[in-house]
């Protein structure tokens, strides 16, 4: 089985730009197939209400408050449009282009890989000191050469927060695990798949440098989320999944770092509409500094115990 932290590709396979060509074509068919689907959808929900006023679509997805009922509807969108961007596009592209199955990706067993229990507690650890940073990429401005620019990012920005505010509003244990699966668990296993799977394996080939396709994919996983107001801090988030790759040798310790980081943020959220506790993970500006401070010294000390810990003596220490 091929090392995917190898610097050199694979016999007979593709230059490595190429593949990333290839796959991106893959990507872009998958999204425009998740936005037929998604339109499909809304049109059925509609006609099923009773209007086939095709305008509503696009005021759906930018006012879904406004139609009660639509949060399932979203939500169906939200898992169809994941698995048709990720997913399925990358494990189509690894059987048809690389002939390749799911095993590939791990250099390591899981059952080799040592303290994957810890990364569970790293990953919540990190998120203190990541909502510091947040608050502090909030707080970005542009030169007034740039207004409109800034303008049209913090339009963007609010659609997206109020879109995702609206997700994550919810009091029922069903929607709690609809929200779980879709917002939780299908991210966490396609998006990995994509970035970390394929693309920095490929970065690492095309360049020779595990760093930077580590940083590089992270850049592109923020960027592709469209959330200026959270690019830094959700770029670190890819590179502390891309560490975890590349220490582990096995694809399902980042999946399991991304599905916790974003499974624990929507519990929490759940857990404090039902005011069964009193900390609002969504608001940034409650982190103290000395908390900060605790997370970052103790995600250091994590990550450090874990790369130690499955360090293998014929392998470059990364």
């Amino acid at each position: 089985m091929e090392d995917f932290r190898s610097t050199s590709p694979p016999a007979n396979s593709l230059h490595p730009f190429r593949s990333l060509l290839v796959l991106l074509g893959f990507v872009l068919l998958g999204m425009s197939l998740g936005g037929l689907l998604a339109g499909l959808f809304v049109a059925g929900w509609l006609g099923v209400g009773g209007s086939r006023d095709m305008g509503n679509i696009t005021d759906i997805l930018t006012n879904p408050a406004g139609y009660p009922g639509s949060w399932y509807l979203l939500m169906l969108i939200q898992a169809v449009s994941h698995l048709c961007t990720f997913l399925i596009p990358s494990i189509l592209y690894l059987r048809w282009v690389e002939h390749r199955g799911w095993s590939d990706f791990n250099s390591r067993p899981l059952t080799m890989v040592r303290s994957v229990g810890l990364v569970a507690l790293l990953t919540i650890t990190f998120m203190p000191v990541n909502g510091l940073i947040i608050e502090w990429n909030q707080q970005l401005t542009l030169p007034d050469s740039l207004r409109d620019l800034e303008e049209w990012m913090k339009a963007k920005e609010e659609q997206m927060s109020g879109l995702t505010t609206f997700l994550t509003t919810f009091t029922s244990p069903l929607d709690l695990l609809i929200a779980l699966l879709v917002i939780g668990l299908i991210p966490g296993i396609g998006e990995e798949v994509l970035f970390r799977g394929l693309l920095q394996r490929k970065l690492t080939q095309w360049t020779g440098s595990v760093h930077v396709a580590i940083w590089v994919s992270a850049l592109i996983f923020s960027a592709i989320h469209v959330q200026f107001y959270g690019f830094v801090p959700r770029a670190l988030l890819g590179a502390l999944f891309g560490y975890l790759y590349v220490w582990s040798g096995n694809l399902w310790v980042p999946i399991l770092a991304h599905a916790v980081n974003n499974g624990f943020t929507v519990l929490m959220v759940w857990l404090y509409h039902r005011k069964l506790i009193t900390v609002d993970i969504e608001n940034t500006e409650s982190v103290p500094w000395t908390g900060a401070v605790i997370s970052l010294l103790l995600t250091i000390g994590f990550l450090t115990f874990f790369r130690k810990s499955n360090q293998l003596p014929s392998q470059p220490y990364v």
